[in-house]
């Protein structure tokens, strides 16, 4: 555990904890390994507790504070942060900009919702984890990766051009709400003019 006190503060992306449904401790562990900052919204304290995961900040209504004051004792040095469920999301992002943060994995952030964080992304890398999926923002519209035979999920603005290529050839299509691919073993690079989201299935270690 020692060595974990060589990793400068704030390197490690933060793990911020908006909805545990469809997850489980094995999911969430891999984010765990470097002792990031957990951030973790009222809602889903209980679960994450039992999972035994060290929680730093709470974001809590006043009410939720009152009634856990012995967290404070019991998780120490946890904090509370004053916040509205519906507002959760953008005071974690707003607290871990303060704190010097870049980065941040989201988890149980509905990916639906990702275009609603574009004046964060300026400013941050954010990973947004559901149930079996990973998807991330490609800000300079140009993406290229090794990737089995898997499918890929491309969400951005309705009917942005994108060009695909892999070993299948190249094609330019419009991007739908949501655009599914199928994409073959090897390298896929997708360019566009614009900031496009890419989701990959989390393929099971085991």
């Amino acid at each position: 555990m020692s060595s974990h006190h060589f990793v400068k503060e704030q390197q490690e992306p933060a793990v911020l904890i908006l909805n545990t449904e469809g997850f489980s401790f094995d999911s969430i562990s891999p984010l765990l390994e470097w002792v990031p900052t957990v951030l973790v919204a009222e809602t889903c304290v209980e679960q994450v507790l039992t999972w035994g995961i060290k929680i730093d900040v709470i974001l809590a209504s006043q009410e939720f504070q009152k009634k856990n004051l012995q967290l404070l004792e019991e998780q120490y040095p946890l904090k509370f942060y004053t916040s509205s469920p519906q507002e959760s999301l953008e005071n974690a992002l707003h607290y871990l900009l303060a704190s010097a943060h870049q980065a941040v994995h989201m988890v149980g952030f509905p990916h639906e919702k990702a275009l609603e964080l574009s004046l964060f992304l300026e400013k941050m890398d954010l990973t947004i984890l559901e149930p079996g999926w990973k998807f991330y923002p490609v800000k300079n519209g140009a993406f290229k990766k090794w990737l089995p035979e898997i499918i890929l999920e491309i969400f951005g603005k309705e009917n942005l051009p994108l060009e695909i290529e892999n070993s299948n050839g190249k094609i330019i299509l419009p991007l739908t709400y949501i655009t599914r691919i199928e994409v073959p073993e090897g390298f896929t690079s997708i360019q566009s003019s614009e900031l496009f989201w890419v989701g990959e299935p989390l393929i099971s270690s085991k």
